[in-house]
C-alpha cells in the first residue's frame, strides 16, 4: 500500500497586527463566530485561532494571531516568536493597522516581517470612520508599495474590498500532496506520553521520569510503520492554567497547543488506572475545536486490568460520562511499559486516517441528505420552516459539510447532531469529529416549505 496520503488543504489567510487594532473583530465578522475574544484591552488574544471560511465559493482557513509587540513580558515574547514563525506556513497575510494612531515603529516591524515571508499581503487601516478620512489615513502607508484598504470593522466598512482581495489570490482548486501523517501525543503530565513514544520508536529518545512535567520541549520524530510514513510529536504535558506559574510551564503549554495544530491525528493519553478527568475533557475540547482526528489512549492498562473491576467496561463508561460532548470517540488500551496494545493503536491510527480522507460524490451526498431530513420535522426560524437546498462537502479533514438553507440561523445544534449521527452511521465515520456549517443559499427561492 502506498505511504503517500493525498490531502486537500485549504489556503491559509493570517490576520496580523499590534494588539488592540481590531484583528479579532475582523476574524469574528468574516467567520460569523465569537470564537476570538474581543475586548478593549491590549493583548487579549494570546492564541492562534483557525476557522474555515467559504466566501463566494472560495474556501480558506482564516487565522487570528496574537498581537505582535515588543513588550518584555513572557507572553509578548512567545506571541511574537510564535506568530513570526507561523507566518512562513500561511499563504496570504492581512496586516491590520490603527488609522486613529497612524504609523508607529511596531507597524514597520510587522510590515517587515510580512515582507520577509514573500507571501502576498494586504495592509488594512482600521478605525477610519468616514470617507473624508480615508486618503489621510492611507497616506502614511503608501511608502511600503503594497495594496492598502481603509476600513472600519465596527461599521462594516471596507470588508468587501478585503474579501475581494483575498478571493482573487485563491486558486480555483487548491490542493497538494502531503507525505505521511503527523501524530501528536498530548495529555496531562505523567500519564506515559514519553514512554509510549519510546515504545513506538523503539528507542529512548525522550527523558522519562516519574516527576510530572519532565518533558519540556516538543520534538518531531519521523518513522515508518507497515510501509507507511508518520511523524510523531511528543509534547510537554498540558496542565491547568492556574499551575502555569513558571515560564517553562507557559512555554510547554504553547508548544503542546502548536503540536495539536500541526497534527493530523491526536492521541489523547489518559492514565487507565484513574480514567479520564475534567482536565482531559478540556484537552479533548481543544482538540475538537482544532478539528483533528483523535484517539483516546488508555495507558497503564496492564495495571488497570488488575486494579479496576471490569476494567474496559468501566473505562468506556467513564469516557461516555466525561466526554459527554463526544461519546463515540475511538479508544485503544495500551501499556507503554510492556508494549501491549501497540498493534491495536496502529490499526486504529490507520482506520482514523482512512476516515479522515473520506469523500463522497455530491449526488450521493444529497440523495442521502434529502432522505434523512424527511425523518425529522424541519427546524423552524420564527414562524417559517427552514428549507434546505443542498449539501456539499468541504476540502477539510476530518470531513466537514456545508448545508445551504433559506434560514441558516434556524438550524439548531440538536438538528446538526441529528444530521451528523446519520452521516456517521451511513458512511462508518463513528469517532470522527464531523462538522456541519449552515450558510444562506445563493439560490434564493421561496421561504415557505
Amino acid at each position: 500500500m502506498s505511504s503517500t496520503l493525498k490531502t486537500d488543504f485549504s489556503p491559509k489567510v493570517a490576520i496580523i497586527g499590534r494588539p488592540n487594532v481590531g484583528k479579532s473583530t475582523l476574524f469574528n465578522i468574516i467567520t460569523e463566530t465569537r470564537k476570538a475574544v474581543v475586548k478593549n484591552q491590549a493583548g487579549v488574544t494570546r492564541d492562534i485561532m483557525i476557522e474555515p471560511v467559504d466566501i463566494w465559493g472560495k474556501q480558506f482557513d482564516l487565522i487570528d494571531t496574537g498581537g505582535i509587540t515588543e513588550a518584555g513580558d513572557i507572553f509578548s515574547k512567545l506571541i511574537k516568536e510564535q506568530v513570526t514563525e507561523f507566518l512562513h506556513s500561511v499563504d496570504l497575510i492581512v496586516a491590520v493597522m490603527d488609522g486613529r494612531v497612524g504609523l508607529v515603529p511596531e507597524d514597520r516591524d510587522i510590515i517587515r516581517v510580512a515582507k520577509q515571508t514573500g507571501k502576498p499581503f494586504l495592509l488594512v487601516i482600521n478605525k477610519v470612520d468616514s470617507d473624508q478620512d480615508q486618503d489621510m489615513a492611507k497616506a502614511d502607508f503608501y511608502e511600503f508599495g503594497v495594496d492598502v484598504v481603509a476600513a472600519s470593522f465596527e461599521q462594516r466598512r471596507g470588508l468587501a474590498e478585503i474579501l475581494e482581495w483575498v478571493v482573487k489570490q485563491i486558486p480555483e482548486n487548491p490542493g497538494t500532496v502531503k507525505e505521511g501523517m503527523n501524530i501528536a501525543i498530548v495529555g496531562k503530565p505523567n500519564v506515559g506520553k514519553s514512554s509510549i513514544c519510546n515504545a513506538i520508536l523503539g528507542y529512548n529518545r525522550m527523558i522519562v521520569s516519574d516527576i510530572a512535567g519532565t518533558t519540556i520541549d516538543s520534538v518531531d520524530s519521523p518513522f515508518v510503520y507497515n510501509d507507511k510514513k508518520y511523524t510523531l510529536v511528543d509534547t510537554a504535558g498540558l496542565r491547568r492554567s492556574a499551575k502555569r506559574e513558571e515560564d517553562l510551564e507557559i512555554i510547554s503549554a504553547f508548544k503542546s497547543q502548536e503540536a495539536i495544530r500541526r497534527a493530523d491525528i491526536v492521541l489523547l493519553m489518559v492514565d487507565g488506572t484513574v480514567g479520564p478527568t475534567d482536565q482531559d475533557a478540556r484537552i479533548m475540547q481543544a482538540i475538537l475545536e482544532d478539528h483533528k482526528g483523535v484517539i483516546v489512549v488508555a495507558n497503564k492498562s496492564d495495571l488497570g486490568g488488575k486494579e479496576v473491576p471490569e476494567y474496559r467496561k468501566t473505562f468506556r463508561e467513564q469516557v461516555e460520562r466525561v466526554f459527554h460532548f463526544f461519546t463515540d470517540v475511538h479508544i485503544v488500551f495500551t501499556s507503554a511499559k510492556t508494549g501491549y496494545g501497540l498493534e491495536d493503536l496502529f490499526e486504529m491510527i490507520e482506520k482514523v486516517a482512512h476516515q479522515m480522507t473520506f469523500r463522497v460524490p455530491t449526488a450521493e451526498l444529497n440523495d442521502f441528505f434529502f432522505e434523512t431530513i424527511r425523518k425529522a420535522p424541519a427546524p423552524v426560524w420564527g414562524t417559517t420552516n427552514v428549507k434546505f437546498y443542498y449539501l456539499t462537502q468541504t476540502y477539510q479533514q476530518p470531513p466537514a459539510f456545508i448545508a445551504f438553507a433559506n434560514h441558516p440561523d434556524g438550524v439548531t445544534n440538536s438538528y446538526r447532531r441529528f444530521l451528523i449521527k446519520h452521516i456517521k452511521t451511513n458512511w462508518d465515520l463513528h469517532g470522527m469529529p464531523i462538522r456541519i456549517f449552515c450558510m444562506k443559499s445563493r439560490r434564493g427561492g421561496s421561504d415557505n416549505g
